[in-house]
């Protein structure tokens, strides 16, 4: 997977609401000792050659863990999904 915290996206709103991690792309030659080649979509414009530190491994969900799923909810712009509690909240 590959940090997304020095990537610049133009349809980003905000740097909060972007995924910490993008992808899982397969490393397609060792350049250098503390840089690989990624094999990447067309789509993302990024150089090939990225520093290892930028790159995380990916782990499995470990047995029993939980996934939880979002409700989908239809309105009058298009989807959206129902937020059923927000964690750490201010009350101002």
């Amino acid at each position: 997977m590959l940090n997304t915290k020095s990537l610049v996206f133009k349809e980003r709103l905000t740097r909060k609401l972007t995924e910490q991690y993008i992808g899982l792309y397969m490393i397609e030659k060792v350049v250098l000792a503390n840089a690989v080649k990624l094999k990447l979509l067309a789509l993302i414009r990024i150089h090939l050659v990225v520093n290892v530190s930028r790159i995380v491994r990916y782990r499995e969900l470990v047995k029993g863990q939980r996934v939880t799923e979002l409700k989908l909810v239809t309105v009058n712009r298009g989807k959206e999904w129902e937020v059923e509690k927000i964690p750490n909240k201010r009350i101002v």
